[in-house]
């Protein structure tokens, strides 16, 4: 148990937690955050992990207690860490890939020894001419043929003229032979070439097929070998209960395992817990060093477990432990209602308070929809026209007809409905006002976190203008020309963005009491009267 760690600072004064921490949304427990600083504190002592780390890692830490009542905690990092799964200040991985003699690092070289071969034919000098050759031979072929074929249009039309001018019965057999003869000379000459490229295509696809039969056996021995090592991580939960990761993710819907599943933080901590009959008290998760180019993580922030790769794997782990209720199944705002602001027969506008849902979610709280079927029941279509987040609070467009419905949705997807959001971002602002344009997409490893990428995101563009700076906070008015997922959150906090997350922004900043986030302003044309309509309603922060 050499991976067990008092904690240097007292702690005496700091209950212990009543449950243990739910690793999706929490706010760490203060002894968590006081293992974590010691843990940030071990990783500046090392400086010869300091380009390493430099480049971001995730750690973790656990506060346990031994049978006999002692307090600690284990720390652990993801994936690996300076190269190595092994470090003696943390805890061991579920299953150490870097074993010399494991069955996967000799399968592992096996496999780079076909992607040599592949790389070696591929580059064949004997492969490579034939390519050259074969594509040469094959212009040559098209530029012959190109013009036999003009030829023979030529000798047609001179054969026409020669029949206008009524020639004789032999003359038309010598013409007939003419054209008989070409068209036989420009099948021979077809024939020719064909030969001589089925001839070159013949060697290259000797060269092809062994590629391929060697592609053919790398993908089915990595299929295998990533098998063979998922069933490696058996993994324990807190009642002695063992399941592998495919036992584990074959009840999700992609059912296999994705790459580096079981390799996080939180599994390592909470395995060697239980081997070691250690009770898990509490734990924290933080990021240490850059952000990576499209994910959005900040030094020293603590993050929730992602759920792509940890949630199947925590969800049978935490089994047999008193753990938290998720605070999103908590309906806070049950006693609140958003505020009518504007309504008329046809549409209203509201002010929906933060912590409520727009739309019905997976969880059991109220949202904006279900109050709305309530206070309108002869209401006709989706009603919703927009959505704000659950945390962001401010003017939502209700429609009370479909047809309305539908007009104002055009409205939106034709950029003519304008809008004014206000926040508090954790950070300053260099510039007055600019214009942010960062493309987005989900990350599909971590629900609902949205990444920038430039491949793959949809065009996000928002325009922006600093109200007020202080020490602690910039107030600014962002005017989104998009609607994508958290644009808004994701632009202020990426680094080629404004590079300062809204303030209580747990996603991709920091924690607070609320996200700072509220829609200000709205402006559209009434689908019935035609009027431009301006709705505001200030931020009550």
């Amino acid at each position: 148990m050499d991976k067990f760690h008092f904690f240097s600072h007292p702690i005496s004064h700091i209950p212990l937690p009543e449950q243990f921490t739910f690793p999706f949304h929490y706010t760490p427990h203060p002894l968590s955050v006081v293992a974590a600083e010691e843990v940030q504190a071990y990783l500046l002592s090392r400086k010869d992990w300091e380009s390493d780390l430099q480049q971001g890692k995730m750690f973790g830490v656990l506060i346990v207690q031994t049978a006999t009542g002692e307090l600690g905690f284990l720390a652990a990092f993801s994936g690996i860490l300076a190269g190595k799964n092994l470090h003696s200040y943390f805890v061991p991985p579920i299953y150490d890939l870097q074993q010399p003699q494991g069955f996967f690092r000799i399968e592992e070289d096996q496999i780079s020894a076909i992607n040599a071969r592949i790389r070696l034919l591929q580059t064949d000098k004997e492969y490579t001419a034939c390519k050259e050759q074969l594509a040469e031979t094959s212009r040559q072929a098209e530029q012959s043929l190109s013009e036999a074929k003009e030829q023979l249009k030529v000798a047609q039309k001179n054969r026409e003229i020669k029949r206008q001018a009524n020639p004789d019965a032999a003359e038309l057999a010598a013409m007939v032979r003419e054209s008989q003869f070409q068209k036989a000379e420009l099948k021979r000459l077809k024939q020719q070439w064909n030969e001589r490229i089925e001839t070159l295509q013949s060697e290259v696809k000797t060269f092809e097929a062994t590629i391929e039969q060697l592609k053919a056996e790398r993908k089915t021995r990595s299929a295998a070998l990533q098998q063979q090592l998922f069933e490696q991580f058996r993994i324990l939960n807190a009642k002695g209960d063992v399941k592998d990761l495919c036992e584990l993710f074959n009840e999700t819907e992609q059912k296999t395992p994705p790459a580096g599943a079981g390799e996080c933080a939180a599994p390592k901590l909470l395995q060697y817990a239980y081997l070691h009959q250690l009770k898990p008290l509490a734990m924290a998760e933080f990021w240490w060093g850059d952000s990576p180019k499209m994910e959005i993580r900040r030094h020293g922030y603590y993050y929730p477990a992602c759920k792509g790769k940890c949630e199947p794997i925590l969800k049978h782990m935490l089994q047999g432990l008193n753990v938290e209720a998720n605070p999103l199944s908590v309906n806070k705002h049950k006693e609140a209602e958003p505020e009518i602001l504007l309504e008329d027969e046809w549409l209203l506008v509201i002010n929906k308070p933060t912590g409520m849902l727009s739309v019905p979610g997976k969880m059991d709280t109220e949202s904006v929809y279900q109050w709305l079927t309530i206070r309108y029941p002869d209401a006709t279509g989706p009603m919703i026209v927009h959505r704000l987040d659950m945390a962001t609070s401010g003017l939502l467009l209700i429609a009370k007809t479909k047809a309305i419905h539908q007009n104002l949705q055009a409205q939106f997807k034709n950029r003519t409905v304008k809008k004014r959001y206000i926040a508090l971002l954790d950070g300053p602002v260099a510039s007055d006002q600019g214009t942010i344009d960062l493309p987005l997409c989900l990350d599909p490893e971590d629900r609902p976190r949205q990444i920038v990428n430039e491949e793959y995101g949809k065009p996000a563009i928002t325009n922006y203008q600093v109200l007020e700076r202080n020490l602690h906070y910039t107030r600014i008015a962002f005017y989104p020309l998009t609607g994508r997922t958290h644009q808004l959150r994701v632009h202020a906090a990426h680094p080629k963005g404004l590079n300062a997350p809204i303030i209580g922004d747990e996603l991709y900043g920091k924690k607070d009491d609320r996200l700072y986030l509220h829609a200000e302003y709205l402006e559209f044309r009434h689908p019935i009267t035609g009027e431009v309509v301006c709705v505001e309603k200030k931020a009550d922060f």
